[in-house]
């Protein structure tokens, strides 16, 4: 009886001893920057990234980044093709049905960027004009549930970056984004000076853009779940959120 005692006590704590070193698949679109995006030698950076480093690094664990297209990010996760999703994915409820959420570990509002000549006087005055946002994105929602119903002809890409580059090209009159993501993916880089931020922020959408960013997991990880949720706190609390979040913004982007 002993020896059986002995033998499971010794199972319990090596399944303890792999579950803490295991690694972590973590999801990234790649193409995101200043949240996710690749070094000039092609490795993944950005806040997400360190975000999701810290947090493995608080969970004992190994983070294991795969890139994955946006509009793929939760047919992915939902066939086990990595663990989580840390990727600036906000937490809405039509997410929700489908995949659960952490609480968030950021939360900035998305804003719409017209080229400066462009008069803008409410979604009705860009009637007839064309509009990128990035497929299966909040604001992609936003701008077939608010923009399309006005005239406005929405084009949806794979990537962000491809968005920018046809505004570039003459083919677009602007794009809907997150703030912070299209200044430093765009409005700051050469070509950006061109196009400016109109209307007010759209946060008060939050049928389109939600509560924040989470990190993004199947149904049924509570634990796992439970566990990001410490990490996070833990992060917030030892100073090393603040250390990431310095590195890239002026601001504490966690938010209210």
């Amino acid at each position: 009886m002993k020896k059986l005692l002995l033998a499971a006590a010794i199972s319990a704590l090596c399944a303890s001893a792999f579950a803490q070193g295991k690694d972590l698949k973590v999801a990234i679109d790649a193409t995101y920057e200043p949240f996710t995006f690749k070094t000039a030698d092609g490795k993944p950076t950005g806040f997400d990234v360190d975000i999701a480093s810290a947090l493995c690094e608080q969970l004992k664990r190994k983070c294991v980044f795969v890139e994955q297209a946006w509009d793929g990010m939760i047919p992915g996760l939902m066939a086990k093709k990595y663990d989580v999703i840390i990727s600036s994915m906000s937490i809405t409820e039509e997410r929700l049905k489908q995949i659960d959420f952490t609480d968030k570990y950021y939360n900035t509002p998305s804003k719409i960027v017209l080229k400066k000549d462009i008069k803008f006087d409410g979604p009705a005055s860009l009637k007839g004009k064309k509009i990128g946002v990035l497929k299966a994105s909040t604001q992609e929602k936003y701008a077939l549930g608010e923009l399309k119903t006005k005239g406005v002809e929405v084009v949806s890409y794979d990537a962000q970056d491809q968005v920018y580059l046809d505004i570039k090209a003459g083919r677009l009159d602007g794009t809907v984004a997150d703030i912070l993501e299209v200044e430093g993916g765009f409005l700051k880089k050469p070509g950006g000076e061109n196009y400016q931020f109109v209307g007010p922020d759209l946060g008060s959408f939050t049928k389109y853009f939600g509560t924040g960013a989470g990190v993004a997991l199947r149904k049924g990880q509570g634990a796992l779940k439970s566990e990001i949720n410490a990490a996070i706190k833990a992060i917030r609390a030892n100073g090393k959120y603040k250390a990431i979040n310095d590195k890239y913004f002026t601001f504490d982007v966690y938010g209210k």
